[in-house]
C-alpha cells in the first residue's frame, strides 16, 4: 500500500498525528470515504474511525489517552458553521464541559449545549460533526410555511382570541393550557406577531392588528441601548458614586425626591424626604412639570435650607431633572441618579408617595391644591410618630437640626 501523506507506515506509537488528522478530517469534509481518506493519509482504518465518530466508552480505547483538539476556528458567524462542529466534536470526546466549549469557540454555552442535544444521530445519541452539520442546514431550508398558514385550526383560534382582544401572550399560553396533547396548537406569541406584522404572509387578517393593546398597524421596532437618545442634557451621575455616609443614613441633609403624576399625566407634585430624619417637604408645581419648571421649583425649596442639610440630592432619570446641573449650580447641591427600573433605591421617598396617596387619589388633577394645602399636608406627615425614629416625629428630629445650626 502506498501512502500520499506519510512516507513510512512503520508503527509511531502514542505520537499526536496531529497534520495527519487535520488532512483527514478535510477530506472527509470534502466527500472522502473513511477507509479512503485513511489509505491516502497513510492511517490505521480503525484511527480514522476513532477520530470522525469518537471512542466506544465500553471499548478497549477506554484508557487511551485523550486526542489534543484542533485549534479553535477564528471565522463565526451567526449559526455554527463546521470547522466549529468539529471543534465541538473533538472537545465532546474529550469530555470538555459545555461551558468550557462556549468560552473557547465564543459562543453562548446554551448554543453548545443545544447543538450536542438537536443535532446528535436520533438513535444511538452520538455526535457526529458531519452529519450534525447536514441535519442543521436540512432544518433551516427556507422558505418555510407558517405553522398558522399550514394549520386552518390554529389560525382560527388566534383569530377568536384577537378578535376577545386578548394579547398574543394570553393566546397561546390559553391554547397550550387548553390542548396539552396538541402540539400542533402550540406556537410562540412572536409567531402571531410576525403573522400580524409582515407584509407579504397573510396568515392572520391585517385589521386583527387593531385588537392590539398599541393598535399599531406596523411594527415598532427596539432601539438598541447605544442607540437611544440620552434622556439628559448632561452627564448623570449615578447613585453608585454616591458617598458611603449617604448610605448609613448617619449624615443628614441628604434628600430623596420625585414626582406624584395626577390624571392623564397633566399636574404634578414634587415629594421631598431627608433620609436622615424622613422629613417630609412637598414641591408646588401649578403650571406643570417641564424641566425648567422643576428645577425652579426645587431650587426654590431647597434654597431655604441651611447649607449643611442640602448636601445631596437624590432622583430617578425623569425627564423632568434633565436641568439637574443648572440646579446644582443655582443650590450647590449634587444631583445622584438610581438605576432605571430600581424604586428600592429611594425607599423612604416610595414609602412616603405612598403615604400622600391618601390625600392625592391617583387619577385626580393635582394642580387644584395650592400651596397652602401641601404645607398643611406636609405637616401632618410630619407630625406622625415614626417607629424607625424611636416615636419620635420627623417634625421633632428635623427642628433639632434646625436649633443646633442656629
Amino acid at each position: 500500500m502506498d501512502f500520499e501523506i506519510r512516507d513510512r507506515s512503520v508503527v509511531q506509537g502514542r505520537r499526536r498525528l496531529t497534520r495527519e488528522r487535520e488532512v483527514y478530517l478535510a477530506l472527509v469534509g470534502q466527500g472522502v470515504g473513511t477507509a479512503e481518506a485513511c489509505r491516502i493519509v497513510g492511517i490505521n482504518i480503525r484511527t480514522g474511525r476513532r477520530w470522525r465518530n469518537g471512542r466506544n466508552p465500553t471499548g478497549r480505547n477506554v484508557g487511551a489517552a485523550p486526542i489534543t483538539a484542533v485549534t479553535a476556528p477564528s471565522v463565526r458567524g451567526r449559526f455554527l458553521n463546521e470547522d466549529e462542529r468539529v471543534y465541538i466534536a473533538d472537545r465532546h470526546r474529550e469530555q470538555v464541559t459545555v461551558r468550557q466549549i462556549a468560552v473557547e469557540l465564543d459562543r453562548d454555552p446554551a448554543t453548545i449545549s443545544r447543538e450536542l442535544r438537536r443535532n446528535a444521530h436520533p438513535v444511538s445519541g452520538d455526535y457526529r460533526p458531519h452529519a450534525a452539520q447536514a441535519r442543521a442546514e436540512a432544518r433551516r431550508s427556507r422558505p418555510k410555511i407558517s405553522k398558522i398558514a399550514a394549520n386552518p385550526a390554529l389560525r382560527q383560534a388566534v383569530q377568536d382570541g384577537l378578535d376577545l382582544r386578548w394579547s398574543p401572550e394570553q393566546i397561546v399560553r390559553r391554547l397550550r393550557r387548553d390542548f396539552p396533547e396538541r402540539p400542533e396548537l402550540h406556537v410562540t406569541h412572536e409567531t402571531i406577531y410576525q403573522a400580524l406584522y409582515v407584509q407579504g404572509r397573510g396568515e392572520l387578517r391585517r385589521e386583527l392588528t387593531k385588537a392590539l393593546r398599541t393598535g399599531r398597524a406596523m411594527r415598532r421596532p427596539r432601539r438598541q441601548t447605544q442607540q437611544r437618545t440620552p434622556r439628559m442634557a448632561t452627564e448623570m451621575v449615578m447613585i453608585s458614586e454616591r458617598p458611603a455616609e449617604i448610605e448609613d443614613r448617619a449624615v443628614p441633609g441628604h434628600w430623596e425626591g420625585d414626582l406624584i403624576i395626577g390624571k392623564d399625566n397633566r399636574s404634578a407634585i414634587g415629594t421631598l424626604v431627608e433620609r436622615h430624619t424622613r422629613y417630609v417637604m412637598l414641591v408646588h408645581l401649578p403650571a406643570g412639570r417641564t424641566a425648567d419648571l422643576v428645577r425652579d421649583a426645587l431650587t426654590a425649596t431647597i434654597g431655604r435650607l441651611p447649607t449643611h442639610l442640602r448636601r445631596s440630592l437624590t432622583w430617578d432619570q425623569g425627564i423632568e431633572m434633565s436641568l439637574h446641573q443648572q440646579f446644582t449650580i443655582a443650590t450647590d447641591t449634587p444631583v445622584y441618579f438610581c438605576d432605571p427600573h430600581s424604586p428600592w433605591q429611594r425607599g423612604s421617598n416610595e414609602n412616603t408617595n405612598g403615604l400622600l396617596r391618601q390625600y392625592f387619589p391617583k387619577s385626580t388633577d393635582l394642580s387644584v391644591h395650592d400651596r397652602d394645602h401641601l404645607d398643611t399636608v406636609a405637616a401632618e406627615l410630619n407630625g406622625r410618630p415614626r417607629k424607625t425614629l424611636g416615636w419620635d416625629t420627623p417634625a421633632e428630629r428635623f427642628a433639632k437640626l434646625l436649633a443646633e445650626t442656629s
